[in-house]
């Protein structure tokens, strides 16, 4: 079975929408905005990267995504190679980019469950909030990878949903504070 990694930066109190200056959002851009860069914070995300074998990606994401990464071939060489997987019941063939390889599109979380029967090593999810809170409530999700930032947003789409659901404990694998008052936390979910 294949791991379901979900990467995340994430506000203390749970936002994630536009963390990299995505508009809509009244604080869009929030990760780099008034928080002093320490590239020792970021340093996951290579070893996120080497370490995946896909990634999945919800519409949203994938839109905002498909055309900038794709000519970002220094910084995200390793996601540009390896096959992407969009979940989207609206998504068409023909509105995949051709310039990103190889793109499938997944209609339910049945077929993500599917594709984590397959062979191979880890998935990874990006960005991908509406996702990701379908993902945890389905119990998809193996681990967690976040970098949770210290500022306080008060809206925005979160990543946990308030569904009603059991209590689902986690086991800290990695866990680190940098100087800029980011916090990495590495969490395995134990099914």
């Amino acid at each position: 079975m294949r791991t379901l990694i979900s990467t995340s930066f994430v506000s203390l109190d749970g936002v994630v929408e536009a963390p990299g200056g995505e508009p809509g959002h009244r604080s869009s851009g929030w990760t780099f905005r008034d928080i002093e860069f320490d590239p020792a914070a970021y340093a996951i995300k290579n070893s996120e990267q080497e370490e995946a074998t896909a990634l999945l990606l919800g519409r949203v994401s994938y839109e905002a995504f498909a055309p900038v990464w794709p000519n970002m071939t220094e910084e995200f060489a390793g996601y540009n190679a390896m096959p992407k997987y969009v979940v989207s019941t609206t998504l068409k063939a023909e509105d995949l980019v051709d310039t990103w390889g190889e793109i499938t599109i997944l209609r339910s979380l049945d077929e993500v469950a599917a594709l984590k029967e397959t062979e191979g090593g880890p998935i990874s999810v990006h960005g991908s909030a509406t996702l990701n809170r379908a993902l945890a409530d389905a119990g998809l999700i193996d681990r967690y990878h976040l970098l949770v930032f210290p500022v306080l947003l008060g809206a925005g789409k979160r990543l946990f949903s308030d569904t009603d659901k059991d209590k689902q404990n986690l086991k800290l694998l990695e866990s680190e504070a940098y100087g800029n008052g980011i916090q990495k936390l590495v969490y395995e979910v134990k099914h």
